[in-house]
């Protein structure tokens, strides 16, 4: 007695297709699964003997083998639970052989027969969509993420006898549907508000080029100057996602097991703030079983690092590659993964341990040493890599108690979007979305300056000590002062508000 029930697996965010093959013998009996299981997987038959058994159906007592098949890829997690048990009941004739065929099953099983949730079924979903199947049966909690994909039929099953007397013809399960639209609408307001922040204008003017243009910018102020509050607030003047990067970021949350059970798809940018004591694995991904780390959760969104100074060097170091390739790859001994990370950095940091240096109206009591080794912290090479960096000075009493409100996020929001959308324009025939991915070509191409911009760049290069990538940090940004300007042309204005971003470079006042 042979069947065969098609699942599916993950490998970094993508789905696999795995043929979960019965075969029932005569023989002693004993329960054997191949095809490189897990442990996980391995202990599946404890669970699927249960199972089965408490939802009313005979256990064969025979000889049982369960192959994983590609039997060269590794097996991980508890989705095969469900579809072993469903081949089971398939090679014992409980289930109809043809019906099994045109749907992907996947879900983990407690030992009374109900069907548990699983990591990974949006993915999978899709790899089912696809191979061009029918439909989907995943675990009921799972079938709202499942159902974003379209033209596939997602069935939310919640016991095992429920499923099996379904494929009996004897009950009915009625196909999980999602409407995007609704979705998208429901989340369209945020709780935070740049409406919300008293004085720093110049601050939101350096985050509003950084969200047009997607630059990475670093803010460095005393205590209490406001730089948490304006970098939480980034997220509420970035464009709103669109429907293939909710995609994109909910397939990472669904391989984490990190979407909320109501949750259907992220339909927000992400906003990523890890604690100073993270590892290098916690931040860029990997462990013994790799998964995706802060940088792949920040995919589309915002990762704020806030008291960067504060991280261990080794940590913030590894941040080199994903600032620059927009992916992670973790390789170990048996397989390479890549998890995609384009996010926008936002970080913070004190000027001294003591935080009051340049403080006008508090006294630093910090060694030059000490400044210098707090500072040191941060190499050269990463500073290159965070296009605007920005003074953020303590809020004066009469910006606090100001009675006017600020400028709304929804403003500010509506002049990122109109820039962005140049971006894409111009960008559209191209891999990229934004000025900051551009490369050394897009520079020449759409970043030309005239004579007296030239003269200017030159002298600012000369005096501030800059390397060659901030040279091009300077003209990404100008790119971008000028699509908020929607002009055509950079011209020595905007070359110059560009360059007052980078103040802080290496060489002069950080180091």
């Amino acid at each position: 007695m042979l069947s065969k029930v098609l699942s599916s697996a993950v490998i970094g965010i993508d789905a696999f297709l795995v043929e979960v093959e019965v075969d029932i013998t005569s023989g002693l009996p004993t329960f054997t699964t191949v095809g490189l299981p897990e442990a996980s997987v391995k202990e599946s038959k404890e669970r699927v003997k249960s199972a089965i058994s408490n939802s009313g159906y005979m256990f064969p007592d025979d000889r049982i083998t369960v192959n994983l098949a590609p039997a060269h890829i590794k097996k991980e997690g508890t989705g095969f639970d469900l579809p072993i048990a469903l081949g089971i009941l398939t090679a014992t004739k409980i289930i109809p052989e043809h019906i099994m065929s045109k749907y992907l099953v996947l879900g983990e099983l407690s030992l009374d027969g109900r069907i548990k949730p699983v990591k990974g079924s949006l993915p999978m979903a899709l790899a089912a969509k696809e191979a061009g199947y029918e439909g989907i049966i995943v675990p009921y909690d799972n079938g709202r993420e499942a159902s974003v994909v379209e033209e596939i039929i997602v069935l939310p099953a919640k016991t095992l006898s429920q499923l099996v007397g379904f494929f009996r013809g004897f009950t009915k399960i009625k196909p999980e549907k999602t409407n995007i639209f609704e979705l998208f609408d429901h989340h369209k307001d945020h709780e935070a508000d740049f409406s919300e922040v008293k004085g720093q204008e110049h601050v939101k003017r350096s985050l509003e080029v950084a969200a047009a243009g997607g630059h990475n910018l670093i803010m460095i102020g005393p205590p209490g100057s406001g730089k948490t509050m304006l970098a939480k607030r980034v997220p509420t003047i970035l464009p709103p996602i669109t429907f293939e990067e909710a995609i994109e970021t909910t397939k990472i949350y669904s391989v984490v097991g990190m979407l909320a059970k109501d949750e259907a798809l992220i339909t927000k940018r992400p906003f990523r703030s890890p604690h100073h004591t993270i590892s290098d694995a916690g931040l860029i991904g990997g462990g013994h079983i790799p998964r995706p780390g802060e940088v792949s959760l920040a995919h589309n969104g915002v990762l704020f690092l806030d008291e960067l100074s504060e991280f261990k060097k080794h940590v913030i170091e590894v941040l080199r590659q994903p600032l620059e390739d927009l992916r992670v790859t973790i390789s170990r001994a048996t397989l390479t993964l890549t998890y995609p990370s384009s996010f926008m950095l936002i970080a913070a940091m004190n000027p001294c341990p003591c935080g009051y240096f340049s403080d006008p109206k508090h006294e630093c009591r910090c060694t030059y040493p000490q400044i210098h080794r707090y500072r040191s912290k941060i190499s050269g090479p990463l500073m290159d890599r965070i296009d605007i960096h920005v003074e953020v000075p303590a809020v004066p009493y009469k910006d606090l108690i100001g009675a006017a409100d600020a400028e709304a996020s929804a403003v500010i929001r509506s002049r990122v979007a109109a820039a962005r959308d140049r971006q894409f324009q111009r960008f559209k025939r191209t891999k990229i979305y934004c000025n900051a991915q551009m490369v050394n070509r897009h520079i020449k191409k759409y970043c030309r300056i005239d004579s007296a911009s030239c003269d200017l760049l030159e002298s600012a290069v000369d005096k501030l000590g800059l390397s060659a990538r901030a040279y091009n940090r300077i003209l990404k940004i100008a790119r971008t002062i000028a699509d908020l300007d929607d002009a055509g042309d950079i011209t020595m204005e905007h070359i110059a508000e560009a360059i007052q971003y980078r103040s802080l470079d290496r060489g002069k006042r950080l180091v």
